[in-house]
């Protein structure tokens, strides 16, 4: 079958293109009949917009890129589903592109699809371009015009909307928790101590112990690099060796499940002797044994809040504000590795 164009719907009807326009994107201006008359006949003949043609005239492609540092991570899948929940209810398509932590990689994606292939980005920041704090390609996007929402790990110089987690007061708070239930040597395992999420859960750790009156000892502190999961356990096993700890808390699911294995294998029992907490709320944090209780970043909610804040500053560039940062609180979720 021919592919229908916008001219032959109009020819068919005898009216202007732009009357077709109109009744296919649902415009007052036309007649309910006639717009359900346009809209049967183009739905019969399979009409399908031109979007090249639609992106030249309207100079929007209803397309959002999405720029995440790596897809294993379950907090960036839960991210997503709130991304597409939002862009299929908005009418828009997600193009999802993976930097791998590289800052090369980020600009790269970031050029390529700056050529008119999408409308604005949704992005959380390499771990690369964190630590070089060179953010130069991302400022040039948005001061051509193309609006940018970072999430999680985003840039504090860099002047665009942004969704946060309350990471400060989500490791404040589970220190009160554990400290509430009378433990008194809480460690502290980050897989992301140079990233300013990592600082911030830190921080809060510390400022939790403060008001807790609990005194804070450095060796109770394990930092190890996220890319050497494999060497977790083995590299937690003398904080419990070598340290009293009742409680742990980490900054990931995988960390507090090593953690958890690091403890059985110098004699602690989970959560009798030693309970554990974990940033995220993911599918490792429901299968482990026992079950982790976790801080929910409530990811999906993360990604529908980005969406629509980027959506807004799309279909309302002529009204410019000031940049906005919304943060998401974070809730605790007890299963069994606390008691």
């Amino acid at each position: 079958m021919k592919k229908i164009t916008i001219k032959d719907i109009a020819k068919h009807f005898n009216v202007s293109i732009s009357t077709v326009s109109k009744a296919l994107n649902d415009s007052y201006e036309i007649s309910v009949s006639t717009k359900e008359k346009i809209i049967k006949y183009a739905k019969e003949h399979n009409y399908r917009p031109n979007i090249n043609a639609l992106s030249l005239k309207n100079r929007r492609t209803k397309t959002i890129g999405i720029i995440i540092p790596n897809m294993l991570n379950y907090f960036f899948a839960q991210v997503f589903k709130g991304i597409e929940n939002v862009a299929n209810k908005k009418g828009y398509k997600v193009i999802t592109c993976i930097s791998n932590q590289s800052a090369d990689k980020e600009v790269e994606i970031i050029e390529m699809l700056s050529n008119g292939s999408i409308d604005g980005f949704i992005l959380s920041l390499s771990k690369e371009t964190e630590l070089q704090k060179n953010f130069t390609h991302i400022k040039n996007t948005i001061k051509h015009g193309t609006p940018i929402v970072m999430f999680d790990r985003v840039a504090e110089e860099v002047d665009c909307d942004k969704v946060i987690t309350d990471d400060y007061n989500g490791a404040l708070s589970t220190i009160n928790f554990l400290a509430n239930k009378g433990l008194k040597n809480i460690a502290f395992v980050s897989t992301m101590s140079t990233l300013n999420i990592g600082k911030q859960r830190f921080l809060g750790y510390k400022k939790g112990l403060e008001i807790a009156r609990l005194p804070y000892n450095e060796k109770l502190v394990v930092n190890i690099l996220e890319k050497d999961y494999k060497e977790y356990e083995k590299v937690l096993i003398p904080l419990f060796k070598n340290n009293k700890v009742d409680g742990v808390i980490a900054t990931g699911e995988s960390a507090a499940i090593a953690a958890m294995k690091a403890a059985k294998k110098n004699g602690y029992e989970i959560p009798k002797d030693v309970s554990v907490i974990a940033f995220s709320n993911g599918i490792l944090a429901r299968h482990s044994s026992p079950k982790l209780t976790t801080v929910s970043q409530h990811g999906e909610t993360m990604g529908e809040t980005a969406t629509e804040m980027l959506i807004e500053r799309i279909e309302n560039k002529k009204q410019p504000h000031q940049s906005i940062t919304k943060v998401i609180k974070t809730d605790l979720v007890v299963r069994d590795s606390t008691y």
